[in-house]
């Protein structure tokens, strides 16, 4: 008996799921939904700097800006970072499994930059290593009658049915729209954040006041940054090139103030890395990183060189390639060829060689063949710039990184690309572009169930405000798009099956908008379905589709 009606409970869960899989398809075809909420919003503009959520810890040289994230590859570390405003200080981190009993000991790094006439309080960061998997750390930092305590919690071993919930935050800001985000994302019970790049908007200030706003943003989310690791990647706004301030390194604040563990996975760059989280396989990619230009050398890609040689230096030249003609350089103008000249190596720009053969590139492959779904079956892509994106702000913005990646998404079966930069929300239904050549092919996205599914969530709440304006008619490959704010949650189950949620921010509260069932592409075959044993999804009534 008992077994009849759990058979008749799953009957009914899966009837609920077609019904309202069946019902937004006739009802909004094959484009999705566009929804027509229309948000009474509030100002888009920063928070007072004397507003509490900014507010100083007490005491002499109290650590302040307290944030972690992961330290290691595989979830056994964490770098805790934090600013001491008036002297270094000690880079000491204390830490223990019992509260106010520390029985361990890490040393950390201090360092400081200027930006412009600014100078940074001084900035620590300490790996600590060697931690045991699902386990509750205390931490202390700082020193004499202003030390500071805080705790974390270590990710569960890796293993394939690990259940995990994640966080998905993206162009947050310190707005009071920035304040709900993160006051709702708090509530909702993830153990870690995935975010989509744009952090503070410090960007949007001149002067001394592009330092102070980082301060303020470090403090503001120092509430859950402080006690769960998020993992960073960069958008355009911690670019911060201002030649007129005499400031034009690129990321300059952004990588001194947050760390990445891009050394564990290999990665020659911070802003490009890969971790391995309960079970799960995050990669962060760079949108802004300096991929458009690629030196080719004789080592590196002897194809392009050959192509290049038998072009003729007249020829090449009106491309704006800066060569290397037997060892001489040459700039881009027109020069005498030598009968016997040899190219040593060239610079392209990036119409010519838009990401290919560039260190991210290189990487990038290298470690997708690395992935082993028989571990960490989920297999998640953080971006700022959406590949997939319906709306008039940012339109075809990340056209170049598609034409290049998503073959390699598709060929590796990524579940879930997570974007921003486009201050709204938006989903896509499994497609790609990926037959579509000069020569031929269908140029239109397509459905393809190896695709992943695309999700822009760049609706933090910074002080840009709302992207309203979505292209019409929705595109087929759109499923649901709003603009509003919000925060996203995954909810990985087991090897099959995930929870996805979107959040929006209704003047204030909290309101479940989107949802859907994520089926692993890899364990959601057919034949390797028949091989899992006693993994069976659970309660799904009332989502609204399933992929």
């Amino acid at each position: 008996m008992p077994k009849v009606v759990e058979t008749q409970s799953m009957l009914l869960q899966i009837l609920i799921l077609v019904f309202f899989f069946f019902s937004a398809s006739v009802k909004n075809g094959n484009a999705g939904i566009t929804s027509t909420f229309i948000r009474s919003e509030w100002p888009s503009n920063d928070i007072p700097l004397d507003h509490e959520v900014f507010a100083v810890p007490k005491g002499h040289n109290a650590p302040q800006q307290v944030h972690i994230t992961q330290g290691d590859y595989d979830g056994k570390a964490v770098i805790i970072s934090w600013v001491t405003p008036d002297e270094p200080g000690s880079s000491k981190v204390q830490y223990g499994v019992s509260k106010k009993s520390y029985d361990f000991t890490a040393e950390g790094a201090v360092r400081n930059y200027t930006f412009y006439n600014y100078t940074s309080g001084y900035i620590h960061q300490c790996l600590v290593d060697g931690l045991e998997y699902d386990t509750k750390y205390y931490y202390k930092i700082g020193s004499g009658d202003s030390y500071r305590e805080f705790w974390f919690q270590t990710p569960p071993q890796i293993n394939p049915d690990t259940p995990y919930k994640f966080g998905i935050i993206g162009d947050l800001g310190q707005t009071y729209n920035s304040l709900s985000t993160l006051e709702h994302y708090m509530q909702s019970g993830a153990q870690a954040v995935l975010f989509v790049g744009d952090l503070a908007y410090a960007d949007r200030y001149m002067y001394n006041d592009v330092g102070i706003r980082w301060d303020t943003w470090g403090r503001f989310v120092e509430r859950s940054a402080a006690y769960q690791p998020w993992t960073w990647s960069a958008g355009n706004h911690e670019i911060e090139y201002m030649p007129y301030l005499g400031e034009v390194i690129p990321f300059k604040s952004y990588l001194n103030r947050y760390p990445t563990p891009h050394l564990a996975s290999k990665s020659s760059s911070p802003l490009w890395y890969a971790i391995r989280r309960a079970s799960a396989h995050i990669i962060v990619l760079s949108s802004y990183s300096p991929f458009g230009f690629d030196k080719v050398s004789d080592k590196h890609d002897s194809g392009s060189l050959k192509f290049l040689q038998s072009a003729g230096l007249a020829a090449i030249c009106t491309l704006g390639v800066r060569l290397v003609c037997n060892g001489v350089h040459q700039n881009c103008t027109l020069v005498e060829q030598p009968e016997d000249y040899q190219l040593t190596s060239a610079v392209l720009p990036e119409t010519y060689l838009p990401l290919k053969y560039t260190p991210q590139w290189e990487w990038l492959i290298e470690e997708l063949e690395k992935v082993d779904r028989e571990k960490t079956p989920w297999l998640i892509v953080l971006m700022h710039v959406p590949i997939y994106n319906s709306n008039e702000a940012h339109f075809m913005e990340g056209e170049s990184m598609r034409a290049v990646f998503e073959e390699w998404f598709v060929h590796y079966k990524v579940d879930v690309i997570f974007a921003g930069h486009v201050h709204a929300y938006e989903r896509s239904y499994r497609i790609s572009n990926i037959h579509y050549n000069v020569s031929g092919g269908d140029c239109y996205p397509a459905a393809d169930e190896s695709a992943p599914v695309y999700i822009t969530v760049g609706d933090g709440g910074n002080q840009e405000g709302l992207a309203e304006r979505f292209r019409d008619p929705q595109p087929d490959y759109s499923a649901f798009r709003e603009a509003s704010y919000g925060h996203s949650t995954l909810e990985i189950k087991n090897r099959t099956h995930a929870l996805y949620h979107w959040n929006r921010n209704d003047d204030g509260k909290k309101v479940p908008t989107d949802a859907f069932v994520l089926h692993n592409q890899y364990w959601g075959s057919n034949l390797r379905r028949r091989k899992l044993k006693n993994h069976h999804l659970r309660s799904v009534a009332g989502w609204v589709s399933s992929f």
